[in-house]
């Protein structure tokens, strides 16, 4: 795993330990950052499901200013930290341990909004549809905002979530399908 464009360009990132996560492959990641990006004049960003925290990492060398972090594993924590010093974005960032729906409930309190949120939960506890539905009710996407999520492609996801609704989906192999949504 490496951060693939912009200012940290072929920095190499660590794996979280053990199979409890699964990285982005750089091919999807490069995917990704081509429908949504590919680069960005600044904005703030979540990842709810940081894992490695590989997509944050690759948003902010593309000119995001800030990321925050979100996993409920230690060993995602401890790796997430290790790959933000490995790039020098320590000031940029903020990182919890935490689940989903009380960071969720934590960020709302905190009266923040994205303008791009990752939701790339383990494939075996799919929980997108309840964390768009939360994230939707405490509004926590900003107006031009996106929504960009992971999933199994035996998940579907709706065209339409609460104020969300879906521009774009792709599929990757077997396994792997992308779904970027926007505010309506």
């Amino acid at each position: 795993m490496r951060v693939i464009a912009g200012e940290c360009k072929g920095r190499p990132l660590k794996a979280v330990p053990g199979t409890t996560t699964r990285p982005t492959t750089d091919k999807i990641k490069e995917s990704i950052f081509n429908m949504i990006g590919p680069f960005f004049d600044g904005g703030t960003g979540l990842d709810l499901y940081g894992g490695s925290g590989g997509l944050g990492l690759e948003a902010l060398s593309r000119g995001m200013e800030h990321f925050i972090f979100i996993d409920k594993d230690q060993k995602a924590i401890h790796t997430i930290k290790e790959n933000i010093k490995q790039c020098n974005y320590e000031d940029k960032t903020e990182v919890f341990r935490n689940d989903a729906k009380r960071a969720l409930k934590a960020l709302h309190k905190r009266e923040m909004q994205f303008d791009m949120i990752f939701l790339d939960p383990p494939y075996a506890r799919q929980m997108l549809l309840k964390d768009m539905e939360e994230i939707d009710k405490l509004e926590l996407l900003s107006p031009e905002g996106s929504i960009v999520t992971e999933h199994g492609t035996d998940v579907t996801l709706p065209e339409e979530i609460g104020n969300f609704y879906q521009v774009r989906q792709e599929t990757y192999g077997k396994t792997t399908t992308i779904t970027i949504y926007k505010r309506d």
